[in-house]
């Protein structure tokens, strides 16, 4: 019998409702046994579609919850690393939305918490379980498009409400903690390697860093990116070497913002178009959660991982004034 990952989603936020809860669903080894919300209705309504759910509607009671195994953590930025803790202090495996944490030596006391409890944590980057980033790694690892000289990038959505928690100070909301871990992880993940000088200028308003330019000098490479919550939907990743380059057209949010397909140029071969299968990247998370639970398999995206992007955001604040 395949064994199975019973699921506690703490939050009925969007992001759960309508990416994570589904995939979570449709993953060969994972269910979703409980839901907590403290705003009347919200819990009820999330578990609707998945069966017998127990419903909390206090999030310590779902910590509680013996036929819970692990934890989606959906809660605004400002509560991860309470909630990750305590979740992992109660003997659940966390799988907790980005960004984990508002400062790197948050995730270095959650890496020792995971240590001392024996627990699975990791944050939800599901970026790096796309096929197309695997597939971009191996091309710029082979040497594909010559030395790697320059990778540029941008992703940006308007919202400007004032009520809604990416516009919060208090909740850890703007665009680097929203979007700007983006071009940061899949630039990390693809080259394996870790940024130096940083320089950066960062965009006010209401508090939070509504918009960003970053500039990052890594160590064969340089790094520019933009991201924004006050423009149209855009974005893209570029991968430029000496001899081609590899564009990603739909690098975050594949399949909602487009098909996932890179585009590979090289002088010796000219312009060819590779095209992905239609994937639930959310879904290929929950997979490799559970195979690192139940079976060890190295994750793609572990603490450590995440703590060096998080230094790096922490760097490019820093960069910039913040």
């Amino acid at each position: 019998m395949t064994e199975q990952l019973n699921w506690g989603i703490l939050s009925a936020a969007k992001i759960a409702r309508e990416f994570v809860a589904p995939a979570i669903h449709a993953s060969a080894r994972g269910r979703i046994a409980a839901v907590a919300s403290r705003t009347p209705g919200k819990a009820e309504a999330l578990a609707a579609p998945y069966g017998p759910v127990a419903i909390h509607h206090d999030y310590q009671a779902l910590l509680a919850d013996p036929g819970v195994d692990a934890v989606y953590i959906g809660l605004p930025n400002a509560a991860h690393v309470e909630w990750t803790e305590k979740a992992l202090r109660a003997g659940k495996h966390v799988l907790c939305e980005k960004p984990l944490a508002l400062t790197a030596a948050e995730i270095e006391a959650l890496i020792r918490t995971r240590d001392e409890t024996g627990r699975f944590a990791a944050e939800a980057f599901m970026v790096t379980h796309h096929p197309q980033w695997l597939r971009v790694r191996e091309l710029v690892a082979s040497h594909e498009i010559g030395r790697l000289v320059g990778v540029q990038g941008g992703f940006s959505f308007y919202n400007d409400d004032p009520g809604n928690i990416r516009n919060d100070a208090a909740q850890g909301g703007g665009a680097l903690r929203d979007i700007g871990v983006y071009p940061a992880i899949v630039t990390r993940f693809v080259t394996g390697e870790e940024p130096g000088k940083i320089s950066a200028r960062l965009d006010w308003d209401g508090g939070i860093d509504a918009s960003a330019r970053v500039w990052a000098d890594f160590t064969s490479f340089t790094l520019e990116f933009f991201v924004s919550m006050r423009r149209a939907p855009w974005q893209q990743m570029l991968f430029h070497g000496e001899k081609g380059w590899i564009r990603v057209n739909a690098p975050f949010n594949a399949e909602a913002y487009g098909d996932p397909v890179i585009e590979i140029f090289t002088v010796a071969g000219g312009r060819r178009f590779e095209h992905f299968a239609r994937i639930d990247q959310y879904a290929a998370q929950a997979e490799a959660f559970a195979a690192s639970v139940f079976d060890g398999a190295p994750y793609a995206c572990p603490l450590e991982f995440s703590l060096g992007n998080q230094k790096m955001i922490d760097a490019i604040y820093v960069a910039g004034g913040g």
